[in-house]
């Protein structure tokens, strides 16, 4: 394909791209919500406010134009925290995801191209790691482990890999066949030139769709551990930690608890629209 056809391909996809209002609204949240996780140490108002620090004078106090989120029950301004946990969410979802993608597509690439006893023992174990909930499996890792930011990476992760397995093995178990592949073949392409420069591309429409869809469930998990006080430990700021400590001042203080939860449904929403209009761009089916 010459780079004029890339160029004008590239164009394309962008005109269509922008014409999708769910695919727009979620790119725009999606920036918004990176852009405002990576500044927040700039941005905020009260940057301090991040550690343990308490300022019992202002405590319990409602949104106004010093406190836009209000403040929590030790005067801290959770407008702030709120910035600063969304850094600690993204930042759980990069190292999960950036963990469990190359595992799960590498895994589902071995198994479709080469079939036999390497499928049958990568699918029975992909197989058995998908009749476990991931979060059961991540309240069971982090309940034994102690609460970090390390470990409830690791207790997502553990399971994520499968999903991409299972969807990176059904497409490769169709393009194996195809004749590129077995063109490819016939000259005497290695097997890691055809499974990873002659298949591999034509996965990575349904896996950049995947990831999107994923990143919102990987918040919403890492704000569950947190919730149940098995993610972060406090005074690092968390969505998860913020909503449940605030669910002990409902309704007077509804603010506490409400606003943390409205971030994690703003986040997540975010990558779910963008994984919807990526999936109507790229026509891909079943990657949920």
């Amino acid at each position: 394909m010459s780079e004029q056809q890339v160029i004008s391909n590239a164009w394309q996809n962008w005109f269509r791209f922008s014409r999708n209002p769910t695919a727009v609204i979620g790119t725009i949240i999606v920036i918004t919500s990176v852009a405002l996780a990576l500044l927040a140490p700039y941005i905020t108002p009260f940057p301090d406010h991040v550690g343990a620090v308490v300022d019992f004078r202002n405590r319990h106090q409602p949104p106004s134009a010093v406190h836009w989120f209000g403040t929590d029950n030790v005067g801290r301004d959770i407008f702030t925290r709120v910035m600063f946990g969304m850094r600690v969410s993204l930042l759980l979802t990069v190292v999960v995801l950036g963990i469990a993608i190359p595992v799960g597509v590498v895994l589902g690439l071995l198994a479709g191209y080469f079939g036999g006893w390497t499928e049958i023992i990568i699918m029975r174990i992909t197989d058995i790691a998908l009749a476990i909930p991931p979060l059961v499996m991540a309240l069971a890792v982090a309940a034994v482990l102690t609460p970090s930011l390390t470990n409830s990476m690791l207790a997502i992760a553990l399971l994520w890999w499968t999903w991409h397995t299972r969807l990176v093995y059904s497409i490769t178990r169709q393009l194996r066949t195809q004749e590129f592949v077995e063109a490819a073949e016939t000259l005497g392409a290695s097997k890691a030139h055809i499974i990873f420069r002659e298949i591999l591309p034509n996965c990575v429409s349904a896996i950049a769709v995947k990831t999107s869809l994923d990143a919102g469930f990987v918040i919403l998990i890492g704000a569950s551990l947190s919730f149940l006080g098995l993610g972060i430990r406090p005074p690092t700021p968390d969505l998860g930690t913020m909503v449940a400590s605030g669910a002990s001042f409902l309704p007077d203080y509804w603010w506490q608890s409400v606003l943390p939860g409205c971030a994690i449904l703003f986040v997540a929403l975010g990558f779910n629209l963008l994984g919807d209009g990526l999936r109507d761009l790229f026509d891909v089916e079943d990657v949920r």
